[in-house]
């Protein structure tokens, strides 16, 4: 493989011209001859090229962790947490430049790529308490003169294949603890917007990460399946959407992997009918449409329960005309364009058969300015009442900014109709009843729930995850539970005898 020339980490922005892997410490030139194309969804443009691994690069990235994962495991605690402080602190300095990557290829306005990037920071804050959270726990005298303690020990060599909409937070979700607990970590970013991992690569560098502990892989499927299919690669991480991530856990856990997958979602926010109206129709459209609904944590419908309905969709139908769309080089814009222009159609289809399948388009994106004379990737705000189950604008993750209203008759309606959707991830209600939402909590099939809160996005030091066909594992991600994921459990009973008093038992260890 042709090795390129390290760069200058001292800010140097990411080649403009092709995107490479990041192995050893160092960029990495891609040789497969295979390359796919980055595009700047705000203006269609296509901004640069991202080389695709094969079989032998992905080889030769596991090769490099595998080689440093002795000597990072080996790595004190202390040194460990030094080095994670300094990681934390250049990315936090440099958050600006990370948000640039994420808005000129993915199209986030500035500040929602901001937000995100402090989303993971709190992530790499929670890391840096790693001491803590390895401790162990030790029982003195379980029998005479025997001791028994329990210590976590890291994997080895581990990867993590993240989604286009979190190109920043999500890569910060898995490698913080990853590396944290003294593993080895290979990263796959999405293909649709990979610099910001080169950039993550450079300030993990330059805060002293040894070399081979974080590696990067551009690609595509090739590169996953080897990664799947890899007998050193232990764990693995994934967030995308739910068919992709039952076969990343079906196949990785067939070859003998530990795997969490984070699938898809159609999250509800029930509004009941005591809720204060303007407080839930800014939640509705600040949930649906921030990161042009981009996000796995997006509300997609709003079950709106009783004589409620009529005047939330009014008062969401009213909020719409003053959501600005536009380029994130517009500082007045607040929701971008759609990451590529095959996802904006396929979301503005829904549209179209949601009309035909009986739905009311209250409002359609595809009216906007932007959606009609620009070349980048728009459309607006789009909201569709009246929608029932067996439509497709509901049944499907629609994943853009179309927000849908569902119309029941009650508090069990809507519960049922939450509990019945193959998806589990997050969920809210808005009431001023704390019964209701405290009886909410402990109805709904969901892995985590808003009380009058649109996006439960758990912080740092609890774990992210839903449940049914949003996860695959038995462990949420981040926080706890990737401490967890990410080290295994090895119990030691020790015993020192006085000289002398050995002998031989043949029965059964008894405790007493």
């Amino acid at each position: 493989m042709t090795q390129v020339a390290e760069p200058d980490i001292k800010r140097q922005r990411v080649a403009t011209e092709v995107v490479p892997h990041w192995i050893g410490g160092r960029r990495v030139a891609g040789t497969s001859g295979r390359r796919g194309p980055v595009y700047n969804p705000a203006t269609g443009e296509l901004a640069r090229h991202v080389d695709f691994a094969s079989i032998e690069e992905v080889n030769e990235a596991v090769a490099a962790a595998r080689a440093a994962f002795p000597g990072w495991r080996a790595t004190s605690l202390s040194k460990r947490t030094d080095i994670l402080f300094r990681i934390r602190n250049l990315v936090e300095s440099h958050r600006h430049d990370i948000a640039a990557f994420l808005t000129a290829e993915h199209g986030k306005v500035p500040s929602d790529a901001l937000g995100e990037v402090a989303r993971g920071i709190e992530n790499l804050e929670f890391a840096c308490g790693v001491p803590n959270l390895l401790k162990g726990g030790f029982s003195e005298q379980v029998s005479g003169g025997i001791d028994v303690y329990q210590i976590r020990q890291p994997l080895g060599v581990v990867a993590g294949i993240t989604p286009f909409n979190f190109p920043a937070m999500v890569p910060m979700w898995m490698f913080a603890n990853a590396i944290a607990c003294g593993n080895a970590f290979i990263l796959k970013p999405s293909e649709k917007d990979p610099s910001a991992s080169i950039y993550l690569a450079e300030l993990l560098k330059e805060a002293g990460l040894p070399d081979g502990v974080f590696n990067v892989i551009q690609g595509d499927k090739v590169a996953v399946d080897r990664i799947l299919e890899h007998p050193d690669v232990a764990a693995l991480s994934f967030v995308g959407s739910t068919p992709i991530a039952r076969y990343i856990y079906e196949t990785g856990t067939r070859h003998g992997k530990r795997v969490q997958a984070l699938g898809g979602a159609k999250n509800h926010m029930i509004v009941l009918p005591d809720a204060d109206v303007d407080m839930a129709a800014d939640a509705a459209v600040s949930a649906g449409y921030g990161s042009s609904g981009e996000r796995c944590m997006a509300i997609a419908t709003v079950v709106a329960v009783g004589a409620v309905a009529d005047p939330l969709v009014e008062a969401i139908k009213a909020r719409l005309p003053k959501v600005r769309v536009g380029p994130g080089s517009d500082p007045a814009a607040e929701m971008g364009p759609l990451v590529t222009k095959q996802h904006r159609d396929k979301v503005a289809s829904y549209l179209d058969s949601a009309a035909e399948q009986g739905a009311t388009v209250v409002a359609d994106g595809r009216e906007h300015p932007l959606y009609r004379d620009s070349e980048g990737f728009f459309l607006g705000a789009s909201l569709i009442d009246d929608v029932t189950p067996e439509m497709d604008c509901y049944r499907d993750e629609i994943f853009g900014p179309v927000l849908t209203v569902t119309r029941v008759g009650s508090y069990e309606d809507a519960l049922g109709l939450v509990n019945d959707n193959p998806y589990g991830n997050g969920t809210a209600i808005f009431t001023r009843d704390g019964g209701a939402a405290r009886q909410y909590q402990f109805d709904v099939n969901v892995g985590m729930v808003g009380i009058n809160v649109p996006i439960p996005v758990p912080v740092a030091y609890y774990s992210f995850g839903g449940w049914k066909g949003s996860l695959f594992g038995d462990l949420h991600m981040y926080g706890p539970e990737g401490i967890q994921f990410y080290t295994r459990a090895k119990v030691v009973t020790s015993r020192w005898p006085d000289p002398g008093s050995s002998r031989i038992d043949l029965g059964f260890p008894r405790t007493r």
